[in-house]
């Protein structure tokens, strides 16, 4: 018995560490991950030439979007937009346009990220010119009438350049907050 004993126990040592190696690979493997498509972030549909609007509760129009596409993930709730044009009419007085070659909407659009060469417009009125404002970022919030950035950002308009690190917009009141940096220069003669 002490014989088969030894001629047997090399074999089960070797069993018993094959066991244990596998239970450790099967205990260090992350889970396996679901094949049902739920991980994937596909659009589910996807849109040319959007264009929608948003009324105010009196009737008017609040503000318009415009896109060349609009790309939906319905894992995220997200919404990507290529050329968008994004148009306010809060204040009354005149419209802010914005304009970017791309932008990413969040869930339920109640943020709208504008990326590279975002040009926000606010149309002449009065006696005031056309102003021009460029960066490469900016964040809307358009129920609240708020778009900030923390890039550098260039403000022109008829006799007036200023260059600035970071903004605060609220296109209701048209208050225009410069965050650091803040340089200017104005020339009277020109327009």
């Amino acid at each position: 018995m002490n014989d088969r004993l030894t001629r047997w126990f090399p074999l089960l040592l070797l069993a018993i560490l094959a066991a244990l190696t596998f239970w450790l690979d099967r205990a260090v493997q992350p889970p396996a991950g679901k094949r049902d498509g739920s991980t994937r972030h596909d659009p589910d549909y996807i849109v040319e030439k959007l264009s929608a609007l948003r009324m105010a509760p009196d009737g008017g129009i609040k503000h318009t979007l415009f896109a060349e596409k609009m790309i939906h993930y319905p894992d995220d709730d997200s919404t990507y937009l290529q050329s968008p044009k994004f148009v306010s009419y809060a204040s009354g007085k005149t419209p802010m346009t914005i304009t970017a070659r791309e932008a990413l909407v969040s869930k339920n659009g109640e943020n709208v990220y504008f990326q590279n060469d975002v040009r926000v417009t606010r149309a002449p009125y009065d006696d005031k010119s056309e102003l021009v404002m460029q960066t490469s970022y900016l964040h809307v919030i358009p129920d609240d009438n708020i778009a900030k950035t923390d890039r550098p950002v260039t403000i022109t308009d008829a006799n007036t350049v200023v260059n600035a690190i970071g903004l605060e917009l609220n296109g209701e009141t048209r208050i225009l907050k410069l965050k650091s940096r803040v340089r200017g220069i104005y020339d009277q003669n020109k327009k």
